[in-house]
Parts: structure tokens; sequence; C-alpha cells
């Protein structure tokens, strides 16, 4: 079995989170699937804007930790919109094993707490 890579990870966080949304009603108005190009989401939601941050975590790594300074300069980008900002960290392991990496066509965990908006 491969390994997903890090780009294919990124892929597949970014699917959750964007069915989450898409389910809690956001229109989306840009989608950026680069690693570290933030946001990956810009979207509208009862009027407002919305800029998310979006990372895979791989197992043992906490997904609702994240990098405060990055969040912060999002944020402080976000204001000149008046867009609200938020951190989906998506924790992914394998489900057979969690010290292996998660590998094409087979099973993995998901741990999403949803978004985590940076106040």
């Amino acid at each position: 079995m491969s390994p997903l890579t890090e780009q294919e990870l990124h892929q597949l966080a970014m699917n959750i989170v964007g069915d989450e949304m898409e389910e809690m009603g956001f229109e989306f108005l840009s989608i950026n699937s680069k690693p570290k190009k933030d946001p990956q989401f810009v979207a509208l939601k009862n009027g407002y804007l919305h800029f998310v941050v979006v990372r895979a975590v791989k197992y043992p790594a906490n997904p609702v930790h994240y990098d405060e300074r990055l969040l912060q300069k999002v944020k402080d980008h976000g204001v000149k919109y008046k867009a609200r900002t938020y951190y989906a960290g998506v924790g992914l392991a394998n489900s057979r094993d969690y010290s292996i990496p998660v590998n094409h066509n087979e099973d993995y965990v998901v741990n999403f707490a949803g978004l985590i908006e940076i106040k």
C-alpha cells in the first residue's frame, strides 16, 4: 500500500470541511486547494463573509491546536473585508493501526471538531 501524499491528505481534509460547510449552508466564493495558501475557503453565510483555514493533521498531533501567529495574520487580513476567520483542523489516521500512514484504498479515521472561530 502506498501512503497518501501531503497534497492528497490536504485534499481529503478540504473535502471533509467543504462537505460540512455545505451542510451548514455556506455559499463558496473561492476555494484554494493549495496547502498553506490561506485561507482555503472564502464563503458567505447569512450575509457575512467567512475565511476558513484548513489543515490535515496526522496522528498523534491534536487537530484542534493551530498556529496562532498564522491564524492571527489571516484574521487581520479578514478584518479588512469584515470577514470572520475560522480554523478547521482535520485529524487523519489509518483505521487499522494509528501508527502507520493513511494509505490508498484503506479505511481511515477522522477527528474533526468543526470550525473553530478565531476571536
